[in-house]
């Protein structure tokens, strides 16, 4: 089988999260390089990544999925599957419903619906409130709102320093988080092994890091306790498959960050896999989408990605 034609296009799509209920819609856009790869055997392979900064990587992981997709529709199995189908689900977590910008009486409000629409985790951020104890208070809020049973992570996106990162930290260590993220600049690996090593609550990183060796760095500085990875940013699947076999090496959990549709066949795949973010960014462009069970998202039974263009959308959207 050899390729035969690649077909590329720019979307440009409204910025809104469905998981976003009683607020306005944004009024800014997401822009999207949708990739096909046709055969000279009538298949076509399938890719996207986001359209903006450090492109060429990006690009690359485009192209990498979509083979992976040519090469399950070719053996007629899931990507899931030819990796070794460990399971047909992985936990799911709602993310960038709960962000920093909103009031704490909407994130009060916002928590429980998540709830009924059956998510039994979500991720909220912190960081930028003018005081600690205002950080405190939002984390609080959401975990009264929630009550003991679901787990709730928070995302720092890198603004706190080491020892804010630690003070708080153990202050909110009584409303027993899932996990801290990104609680300080991503490559500081000394700084975020300080932390860890201070906190009994686990932290997650790995989203801003482009390439597999600087989870060597984090890994060998035993910086973090889960590893977060980004399919388009690490380079694709294949490397994607390379990071999470080092994070099973050193015994720790790998979890995904944005894309949980094709998210959802490696984080299952994996022995190590911990949960999916679901953030719905991407999911307006397909045909169908995975479906979510008690909290858990199911892995496409189709060949390959089990994924499909939504041509209306392309035919909507389309920049370029």
């Amino acid at each position: 089988m050899k390729i035969s034609h690649v077909t590329t296009r720019v979307l440009s799509t409204p910025a809104d999260n469905p998981l976003i209920v009683g607020l306005p819609a944004p009024t800014d856009t997401r822009e999207f390089v949708l990739l096909e790869l046709g055969t000279d055997q009538g298949l076509v392979g399938i890719g996207l990544t986001f359209f903006g900064g450090a492109l060429t990587p990006a690009l690359r992981a485009a192209v990498d999925m979509a083979c992976w997709d040519l090469r399950g529709k070719a053996a007629g199995r899931s990507v899931c599957a030819l990796l070794g189908g460990l399971r047909d689900r992985a936990p799911t977590y709602a993310s960038g419903a709960l962000v920093r910008g909103y009031p704490v009486e909407y994130l009060a409000m916002a928590g429980p619906r998540l709830v009924e629409m059956g998510f039994r985790q979500m991720k909220m951020q912190c960081g930028s409130e003018p005081t600690m104890a205002a950080s405190v208070e939002r984390v609080r809020v959401m975990r009264e709102a929630l009550g003991p049973d679901i787990d709730l992570m928070c995302d720092i996106n890198q603004l706190w320093n080491v020892n804010q990162a630690i003070e708080i930290g153990r202050l909110v260590e009584p409303y027993h988080l899932f996990w801290l993220e990104d609680v300080t600049a991503h490559d500081d690996f000394a700084g975020l092994a300080r932390i860890a090593d201070a906190l009994t609550t686990p932290i997650a990183a790995g989203e801003y890091h482009y390439g597999i060796v600087p989870f060597r760095n984090l890994l060998e500085a035993r910086s973090i306790d889960i590893v977060m990875i980004d399919l388009m940013r690490v380079g694709g699947i294949t490397p994607w498959l390379k990071v999470a076999g080092m994070a099973e090496a050193f015994n720790l959990p790998v979890v995904s960050h944005v894309i949980p549709e094709v998210h959802v066949h490696l984080v299952s795949a994996i022995p190590s896999g911990l949960t999916v973010e679901y953030m719905p960014r991407t999911l307006r462009l397909w045909e169908e989408i995975p479906a979510m069970e008690d909290g858990l998202l199911v892995v496409p039974k189709r060949p390959g990605l089990g994924l499909a263009f939504d041509r209306s959308v392309i035919e909507r959207y389309q920049v370029g």
